[in-house]
């Protein structure tokens, strides 16, 4: 069973699945903190200074001023601008992830067309070789 669960880690999708998770754990950090330090308050100042994050609905008895402090005081809410600030990093990491896959796939035609010019410019195999007939028999002249 050792030696099958190593077979399993030592192939290659598993090792690349494995480095995608990380860097995806990463770039998550890198768009959260866009959304949250960059984005937001662009969109907060063009919406009034309203931070997203504290808007929500009370569903219990009470007034409370931010989210925490409601929280805090145990009272039910629906957290509307955190769904808000949620579906905006979705929208922020599924943009980003089609750059990266049309960069990619623009690079993967790239080399496809580049190929093709290479194949091109190279004889067919039977024409070479009849050139090196052509050549050997010169060659017994």
């Amino acid at each position: 069973m050792f030696n099958e669960f190593k077979k399993f880690i030592a192939r290659g999708n598993v090792i690349d699945m494995a480095v995608g998770i990380i860097i995806g754990a990463a770039f998550t950090t890198v768009v959260k903190s866009m959304v949250d330090d960059v984005i937001m308050p662009v969109i907060g100042l063009f919406t009034g200074n309203i931070d997203f994050s504290n808007k929500f609905i009370n569903l219990g008895e009470g007034t409370f001023e931010t989210l925490k402090a409601a929280q805090d005081a145990g009272a039910a809410t629906l957290n509307y601008g955190m769904f808000l600030n949620a579906v905006l990093t979705f929208l922020i990491v599924a943009f980003a992830v089609f750059l990266l896959v049309k960069g990619v796939n623009e690079l993967k035609e790239r080399a496809a067309k580049e190929e093709k010019k290479e194949e091109k410019k190279a004889p067919p195999q039977d024409v070479v070789l009849l050139t090196e007939i052509r050549d050997l028999l010169k060659k017994k002249k």
